[in-house]
């Protein structure tokens, strides 16, 4: 990926323009990607509330489950670039969607299953794409991340997607307390009332996150410098 560090070209000022004139035709959207291979469980469960507090608060959501089949992660071989469609040479997956639904979205969601302590693989096998393919429709737009476990792990879950959000120039939604819920099924998290509230909060953020920052001119892009350590 140095390759692409070191020529990528952030284009913002189009992807501006097209988001202020969503918030002022009131069309505003946001996007909620479920990294579960089960298209129903507790992450869908926790983002659907997300969903339901942004529709309440004039902001259009759309939950894209990023499928229960293979996913492939990024192999580094440019083709997203090379051949100046922006999209990734992995077309079996969602990936590619979602790239292309980011165009006219002002706002993200991300939500993993806790496996190991850690995000789920599929997902983080389309973010890595995502961000290669497509980093140049997430800059400046707001994200947020949630985790659903049944105990433990959410924490380094949250974190280890953050760290696209970071590396893509997006700020960061966050609630009254970590986004988490917790069950071993939708209906077990449909009872963890701290975890919805924390949802439902989220989902208030998200949908005044997502209207300031498309209303906002691009920011200032500052010339890259790449200083490897080796030397």
């Amino acid at each position: 990926l140095h390759s692409w560090i070191n020529s990528k070209t952030i284009k913002v000022r189009a992807n501006s323009s097209a988001s202020a004139s969503a918030v002022s035709a009131g069309t505003c959207k946001v996007l909620l990607i479920n990294g579960s291979p089960h298209e129903k469980g507790c992450t869908y469960t926790a983002l659907s509330v997300v969903a339901e507090e942004l529709e309440k608060n004039g902001v259009r959501a759309e939950i894209i489950h990023v499928g229960s089949g293979p996913t492939f992660d990024c192999t580094a071989c440019g083709y997203c670039h090379r051949s100046g469609t922006g999209k990734c040479v992995f077309k079996d997956d969602g990936c590619n969607d979602i790239i292309e639904k980011a165009k006219d979205a002002q706002g993200f969601v991300f939500g993993s299953p806790v496996y190991y302590g850690q995000p789920s693989g599929r997902l983080m096998g389309v973010m890595d794409r995502l961000s290669v393919a497509g980093g140049r429709l997430l800059t400046g737009k707001p994200a947020a991340a949630v985790a659903s476990s049944r105990r433990a792990g959410s924490l380094a879950t949250l974190d280890v997607i953050q760290k696209h959000f970071t590396i893509n120039q997006m700020p960061i939604v966050s609630s009254f307390y970590w986004n988490e819920v917790h069950g071993n099924a939708p209906e077990e998290v449909l009872k963890d009332e701290e975890g919805l509230a924390i949802m439902r909060q989220l989902g208030v953020n998200m949908a005044r996150a997502a209207k300031a920052f498309a209303a906002l001119p691009p920011a200032q892009q500052i010339p890259r410098a790449t200083t490897n350590f080796i030397r």
